[in-house]
């Protein structure tokens, strides 16, 4: 029985080297919070996607000055994509723009599944005033 175990072992790393399987990148989790990005993808062979976003809350922090985050929830397309967002404002009519997307490698082969995310993005520090935050075209009226 010990036999049949060990080559059952040796076939199955073998037929791994065979394929290349990267055994590393099984366990890597492309969209964990601290693996965040601002800025747009710079990698060879990086493409921008979409999120699926299901909801935001706009959240006011207990401090002076007011310290803004918006709490997304939502899906990526697969595994292998990186959430990553631009924010620009407040601008003269008080939006503030969150452009919430997903990165990934064009050459990648992904398994074909959402990939929950929750994130929290740091929106600014604002003292007083009504604001709007825009996130992916949809508004969020908040009043500090």
């Amino acid at each position: 029985m010990r036999k049949v175990l060990l080559l059952l072992a040796v076939a199955l790393v073998a037929l791994a080297a065979g394929f290349g399987i990267a055994w590393a990148s099984l366990s890597d989790d492309p969209a964990g919070g601290d693996e965040t990005t601002t800025t747009r993808p710079t990698a060879p062979g990086a493409v921008r996607g979409p999120v699926y976003i299901d909801s935001v809350d706009v959240l006011l922090l207990e401090s002076y000055p007011v310290q803004v985050r918006a709490l997304i929830k939502g899906n990526l397309p697969t595994p292998c994509h990186r959430l990553a967002w631009d924010l620009s404002g407040p601008d003269a009519r008080d939006r503030i723009t969150l452009d919430v997307y997903s990165t990934t490698d064009a050459d990648a082969v992904c398994i074909q599944v959402l990939e929950p995310f929750e994130q929290s993005i740091d929106v600014g520090s604002y003292t007083s005033g009504s604001f709007v935050l825009v996130v992916n075209g949809v508004e969020y009226p908040f009043t500090i």
